[in-house]
């Protein structure tokens, strides 16, 4: 009997807000705090506005709308709020994240956090996951290029030490598939509160609960396929 087996991809890498973890609302509601303390107004619409964006580029938009602080106070305020409702709600795990990181773990597939939050957050989510989830944390304070720039992606595989189009990469945002797809990796969207149908991905799952290793493997297949 003739075997077949399906290359396992040289790493995964991993969003981490709105992807691993379910944090976009912690951050809205930060986003909408801190606006409203300099007498300004944030919609839900300006949230949406900036999912998947680096925070120092966020930064410039809340200036605009009337926060009267340097980008690095902004950022950090941002994120120590975020961290206050980590601390306060727990970690909020992403349908079948975690299951499949684990699974990938156990398969010995490298894995990276590519984050435009900062390292202190990433480590904060990274602390919760009861296993060693990552060989590489690439974060939005580590980086020249925030998404969707393909830097952040191409520092994670060259981290890693592999072809970055040998890796599968998995993002809930237009900004983090953009990124991702031009960094050369295989992209699965996985949508969280925007629409993907127009991102550059090479596929879109609904959720990744019930996805396994052999799923994400095919991927690579999947694309030469449809090259």
């Amino acid at each position: 009997m003739r075997v077949v087996t399906t290359r396992l991809p040289a790493a995964v890498l991993w969003d981490m807000d709105g992807t691993l973890v379910d944090t976009e609302r912690y951050w809205m509601a930060a986003e909408e705090e801190l606006v409203e303390s300099f007498g300004g107004r944030w919609t839900h619409e300006d949230a949406l506005g900036l999912v998947g964006s680096g925070l120092w580029e966020a930064a410039v938009v809340f200036q605009s709308a009337g926060v009267d602080l340097d980008a690095d106070t902004i950022v950090a305020r941002l994120t120590a709020r975020v961290q206050e409702q980590l601390a306060g709600h727990g970690v909020p795990w992403r349908p079948g994240a975690r299951e499949l990181l684990e699974a990938l773990r156990e398969a010995s597939v490298p894995t990276a956090l590519v984050t435009m939050s900062v390292r202190s957050m990433a480590d904060d989510v990274v602390r919760a996951i009861p296993f060693r989830a990552f060989d590489v944390l690439v974060t939005g304070d580590a980086v020249q290029h925030a998404k969707p720039h393909p830097g952040p992606y191409l520092k994670a595989a060259k981290e890693l030490g592999v072809d970055v189009r040998e890796c599968v990469a998995i993002e809930d945002s237009p900004a983090g598939l953009t990124s991702a797809w031009a960094s050369g990796a295989v992209t699965v969207g996985v949508p969280n509160i925007l629409a993907l149908d127009e991102a550059p991905a090479h596929v879109l799952w609904p959720t990744l609960e019930g996805r396994s290793v052999a799923d994400v493997a095919a991927l690579l297949d999947h694309r030469e396929a449809h090259a």
